[in-house]
């Protein structure tokens, strides 16, 4: 999967976890490309990519080596998402992890934990694309699920051993303070071990009925992220054939290896089309070209896939209401200032 995503949530808790430490917590969102005034917007998702600049700049600022540990300790317990919600309504701490195994991807779309049961109940979490998953992010992942898992147990939930696949950022003993637990590292994977009678743990809030709406709702929010895949495979399609002039619904089926009805449909479900997201990233480029480089207004209409630099202008004073040359030069202005 291309341009893997985390969820808002994580944003916002490891964001309150830097204010708890005392450290600027804007400024390091800044400096890893997530404007803080979006912070809250809905259906947020971040770049998986944007982790190692995150953590390198959490390091920077706050001047402690093993922040992600730190961060897991002061941030927010992960409250009031749909997979709380299928933990507390499950009749079973085992059941509901079970599920919520299901839908990692509400998390993250790099997480892929699994729950190995014998001989001992043990979580492995490892991370699809490992050049991006650092040993501070698997810190406060940590932390934060033995956090999430107390909050669902009524703090029945008790690790009885913590396994990093990394070298340690500081002394062992802080790590055991922190994590209540005897720690180990430098192992092939990560893991989290837990007592076997916790699967047994009984939910004082399970309830059938919204269990099911539970499973409902976060099938419906998996469905959501599907369309946004496919929305984002289409766009990496039209930028490799726009070149070619040999675009067309029917060719972009063919790279993704799906019939040209199917695409049509699934798209329509995003709420879009072909055509939309066409001229949306033809429009997107026009205006990149035209204020940040130099290239020749011919050259773009051949880049953004037009056949005629007619058809270009007309196009492009429909978009923006102005003539491409106008646009150019008024963003020129705006920079000269």
């Amino acid at each position: 999967m291309t341009g893997l995503t985390d969820s808002g949530a994580l944003a916002r808790l490891a964001h309150q976890g830097l204010v708890n430490l005392g450290v600027d917590a804007d400024l390091v969102l800044l400096r890893s490309g997530l404007d803080p005034a979006q912070l809250y917007q809905a259906n947020l998702r971040t770049k998986f990519s944007a982790q190692p600049l995150f953590w390198k700049t959490a390091v920077e600022l706050s001047g402690d080596p093993c922040i992600g540990l730190h961060l897991g300790e002061k941030m927010p317990v992960y409250k009031g998402q749909i997979l709380e919600y299928l933990f507390l309504s499950s009749p079973t701490f085992g059941d509901g992890l079970r599920r919520v195994l299901n839908y990692q991807r509400l998390i993250s779309d790099a997480l892929h934990g699994q729950l190995s049961e014998y001989p001992s109940p043990c979580l492995t979490s490892y991370f699809t694309d490992h050049k991006y998953a650092t040993s501070h992010l698997a810190e406060a992942m940590v932390m934060g699920l033995i956090r999430s898992f107390q909050s669902v147990t009524d703090n029945a939930f008790k690790p009885e051993k913590v396994v990093f696949n990394h070298a340690p950022n500081t002394n062992i003993e802080e790590y055991e303070r922190v994590l209540q637990c005897p720690v180990e590292f430098n192992a092939p994977s990560f893991q989290l071990f837990f007592p076997a009678s916790l699967l047994q743990h009984r939910s004082l809030h399970a309830q059938p009925e919204l269990l099911n709406l539970h499973l409902q709702a976060a099938d419906q929010h998996i469905a959501k992220l599907q369309q946004q895949d496919l929305i984002v495979d289409v766009r990496s399609q039209l930028a490799s054939l726009l070149e070619s002039g040999e675009i067309s619904l029917e060719t972009v089926a063919a790279r993704l290896s799906i019939s040209p009805r199917h695409l049509r449909h699934q798209l329509n479900v995003a709420g879009t089309s072909f055509q939309r997201l066409l001229n949306g990233y033809r429009h997107s480029l026009a205006r990149r070209l035209l204020s940040q480089t130099d290239e020749a207004i011919s050259e773009i209409v051949y880049l953004t896939g037009f056949s005629e630099p007619s058809t270009f202008y007309r196009a492009f004073k429909r978009w923006e209401g102005i003539t491409p040359i106008a646009y150019r030069n008024a963003k020129s202005v705006k920079t000269a200032h």
